[in-house]
Formats: structure tokens, C-alpha cells, sequence
């Protein structure tokens, strides 16, 4: 069963925020490039990429819906 919660934030008005740091984008596309070129990561790594893959895609969400409820709330 899954259940809702609601959460009030106060929104930036800059909605750019919602992305990974200029550094830890850099990190997550050496480790991708790492993986294309050699099709190997450590264990550590792979471990790394995938928590940074999953951060982006939370941040792009809150981003989406952000931006959802700011359209609504016009």
C-alpha cells in the first residue's frame, strides 16, 4: 500500500538550482566515459555512478514538479 505526504518548500526562484554541481557533473560524466571507453568500473565506482545518476534524476524531478506547481499557482 503506498501512502502520500505532503511537503511544503519554499521554492528557489532560480529553478537552474535543481541540477548537480558543476563538480559533481564532471565526476559523473568521467566515470560514464570511463564505463564507455573501457566498459569497466570498480565496484566503488559503479557504486558512485549509479548514486549520482540517481541524485540527477531526483533533482530533475523536483525540477519538473517545481515548475508544475509554479504554472498552476499563476
Amino acid at each position: 500500500m503506498s501512502h502520500q505526504v505532503l511537503v511544503a518548500l519554499d521554492l528557489p526562484s532560480d529553478l537552474e538550482k535543481f541540477s548537480l554541481p558543476r563538480g559533481v557533473n564532471e565526476r559523473l560524466q568521467e566515470l560514464l566515459d570511463k564505463q564507455d571507453r573501457t566498459g569497466i568500473l570498480t565496484p566503488s565506482e559503479r557504486r558512485e555512478a549509479e548514486g549520482l545518476v540517481n541524485l540527477a534524476e531526483l533533482l530533475t524531478l523536483l525540477k519538473l514538479r517545481a515548475q508544475r506547481a509554479g504554472r498552476e499557482a499563476q
